[in-house]
């Protein structure tokens, strides 16, 4: 795979503040112990308490999110839920409408005024984990989100929490070079190609030294902030602007979600599940699931923003061992 350590290119950077919710890139955001900045800090769940996905709802892709600040500076999540006209059949696309859409807004940052008024805090699921969590109460919000989803399934009632909740790890990370590898597999299989949004990363990083799949090795990664950006970013911000080291975890061992496509909400029955099992089943730990993706752990918090240099300092022949990353746990 080349000499190390090596340096390659941020290229988008995504947040999806709601879980399974469509998410949008960003020029630049903070990453933190947890990921990224308001990424994966919201999610649906249904009346038990236990949160919900694209794997068995695939609308929760045509829910659109964004984020802007209110006049004292506080940042706000606007969820945009489309009129749904027609919903289709099994493998057939669905119909929305989203000039007749409807958007809500809610605090990211709320105060406890705000909280003890339009939440309240209950014990939430994800996989076999409990955690607690605020569910929003107030009606504005819950009748948005409710009269979404019973259009799509009459007997659905659902809520929504904020809780930060990827899968496993808090970041992902992915290369446009092995993307563009698997689309070169599927114009051959299907004469189309997908796009990144498929795999929900939130770091894509790309570089002309970089090869397909080279990411499987990886250990450590730094990210580097331009050298103008340094100390001058601490002093106006108080975000520190130093490098931030970054351990690759693990493989993202992959369930059906990819096959959804985040446009239509339509899930393919075949790909790209079937051409990734064909070749990346590569973990022994989880040897009947295809892998797109490293899952990442900061080790501190930084700035980050598109451009910068990310520099893969330690793969895993170089840390003893077996050379190769193994899953132990996830989902």
């Amino acid at each position: 795979m080349g000499e190390y350590p090596k340096t390659t290119r941020v290229t988008d950077l995504r947040i999806y503040p709601i879980k399974s919710c469509r998410g949008f890139s960003v020029k630049s955001s903070t990453l933190g112990r947890k990921g990224l900045k308001f990424d994966r800090c919201c999610m649906f769940v249904d009346d038990k308490q236990v949160f919900i996905t694209i794997r068995n709802k695939p609308e929760m892709t045509l829910i659109k999110t964004g984020i802007s600040e209110d006049e004292s500076g506080r940042a706000n999540l606007t969820v945009t839920f489309p009129a749904v006209v027609e919903v289709g059949g099994v493998g057939e696309e669905s119909k929305v409408d989203y000039d007749r859409a409807t958007t809500i807004s809610v605090p990211l940052e709320a105060d406890e005024e705000w909280l003890s008024n339009n939440a309240k805090l209950v014990e939430t699921e994800i996989w076999e984990y409990h955690t607690d969590a605020y569910a929003f109460t107030a009606p504005e919000i819950t009748d948005a989100v409710t009269k979404y989803f019973t259009s799509w399934d009459k007997d659905a009632k659902y809520r929504k929490e904020f809780v930060n909740f990827p899968d496993v790890l808090p970041i992902q990370v992915a290369t446009e070079v092995s993307l563009n590898e698997l689309n070169t597999r599927l114009k051959e299989q299907q004469g189309t190609e997908i796009t990144i949004e498929r795999f929900r990363p939130n770091i894509i990083v790309d570089s002309d030294n970089l090869k397909p799949w080279e990411e499987d090795e990886w250990k450590t990664l730094r990210v580097n902030p331009p050298k103008s950006l340094v100390g001058s970013l601490s002093a106006l911000t108080g975000i520190n602007s130093q490098s931030i080291d970054i351990d690759v975890a693990a493989r993202c061992a992959r369930c059906q979600v990819p096959n959804v496509d985040p446009d239509t909400a339509v899930k393919n029955n075949k790909e790209p599940w079937n051409t990734l099992v064909s070749y990346r089943r590569v973990d022994e730990g989880v040897k009947y699931k295809p892998c797109f993706g490293m899952l990442c752990c900061p080790r501190s918090e930084g700035y980050i923003e598109v451009g910068m240099e990310i520099e893969i300092r330690e793969v895993m022949q170089a840390a003893g061992g077996t050379g190769e990353h193994h899953y132990v746990k996830g989902f």
